[in-house]
Formats: structure tokens, sequence, C-alpha cells
């Protein structure tokens, strides 16, 4: 795994990620960088701003978005458990480009789609992005641009993405509405290429099935057993 160095990712300022998770709270979308592209999220828990995530992006709900979180600590209550396999793959890839899709807790009461029971979820390795999470939640983030185009992987691809609906976190942020996209701009991103997902839902809790190959690679995956 790549750690994040304090060289190229400079402290989280305090009153940049509260005015970020202000707006996530208030029901807001939120543009963010993280290990791989940058990411539109919103709290996993507002139905309301997960459809205006779907609608920005232009997917249904048959594609419900992953969820990001700052530990393994903010899955309780999210999943019903932690497969051996999985905490395996966490212990040797978290933070990093790895997604898991686990079991959703019973009665969590999350709607982030058609999820058929199931949740995906990463925590990423970036300070800015990690900051935020322990300020926010879980929040549910897909990367940041319209189905079908390439991710953005920096402030200026996320403008271009959404043109003339984002606001930077900089700026004039009290001003930003529910419609809105507050941008938290943590400079480039590494990009394109996107988190590898793994499955460890239901009867792959035994037998992880890898989904998407991506920036962790088969041949690591099975160097722990997945």
């Amino acid at each position: 795994m790549t750690a994040v160095t304090e060289q190229a990712h400079p402290e989280p300022a305090p009153e940049r990620i509260a005015r970020a998770a202000a707006h996530v709270a208030a029901g807001g979308l939120l543009a963010l960088p993280t290990d791989t592209v940058y990411g539109l999220g919103v709290r996993a828990d507002d139905a309301a701003a997960v459809a205006r995530l779907l609608a920005a992006k232009g997917r249904g709900r048959s594609m419900p978005p992953p969820v990001l979180v700052a530990d393994v600590a903010q899955l309780d209550g999210v999943v019903a458990h932690v497969p051996d396999a999985a905490r395996a793959l966490m212990e040797s890839f978290w933070p990093g480009a790895l997604t898991l899709v686990l079991d959703a807790a019973v009665g969590l009461g999350w709607d982030l789609g058609d999820t058929g029971g199931t949740i995906a979820v990463r925590m990423p390795d970036h300070p800015l992005a990690l900051a935020l999470l322990r300020a926010t939640g879980p929040m549910a983030v897909t990367s940041a641009n319209v189905t079908g185009r390439v991710p953005a992987t920096d402030a200026v691809g996320v403008r271009a993405a959404f043109p003339g609906r984002v606001i930077a976190v900089d700026g004039d942020a009290d001003a930003a509405g529910a419609g809105d996209i507050l941008l938290l701009d943590g400079g480039p991103t590494p990009g394109p290429v996107s988190s590898t997902i793994v499955s460890l839902a239901g009867r792959a809790a035994r037998a992880p099935e890898i989904l998407r190959e991506g920036v962790i690679t088969r041949m690591q995956l099975e160097g722990v057993g997945a």
C-alpha cells in the first residue's frame, strides 16, 4: 500500500473541513479528493441527498454509490458483520483503493438505491477525505463525473463536469444550496484508475469475488488469500 505523505498533502485546515461538513450535514453535495479520483458525495443516511447525487450523475437506482468511512469503527451498525477475509484485506489495504462489498446491517434503513441487502465500503488514503469523514460520518461517494464520462482528477475537471453548479469551500460557501456542489479542493489526485472492488457478501464471505480490478491487483489480493 502506498502511503499518502504529509509533504504531498498538508494538514487539512479545520475551517475548510467545518464548512464542507456543514454543507454535507445540510444535505448538500460535496466534491472531494480521494486517493484515486475526485468523488461526489452526500450523507449516506440522507435519502433525499442520495437521490440528488444519483440525479447529478445521471445514474439510476440500479447503481447505488459506495460508502466511504474514516475508519473501521464507522462500519458499526452499517454492515452486518466483517468476515475474517474482509478483515485481512482491510488490514492489508486500508486506507487505500479497495472497495469491499459486505452484507448490510439488518434494519440499517439507508436508501442508497437497489442494493440487494449489501453495501460497498471503502476507507480512502487521503488526509483531506479522512478529516472530512471524521466530521461527517459515513458518506455515499461516487466519482465526480456524469455517468459514461471520464472522472475528474482535479478541481478544473470537477467544474467542467458540472458547469455552473460548483462553489469553492474557500469562496462563498454559505451561499451554497442543496442543489449546488461545494468543492473541497485538495489538488490533483492520482487517477484515473479506480479502486478495486471485492465482494464478500453472502456466500462470497468465504470465497471473495473480485468484481473489478483497479489500483490493487489480483496478485496483491491473492497475497492475502483473497
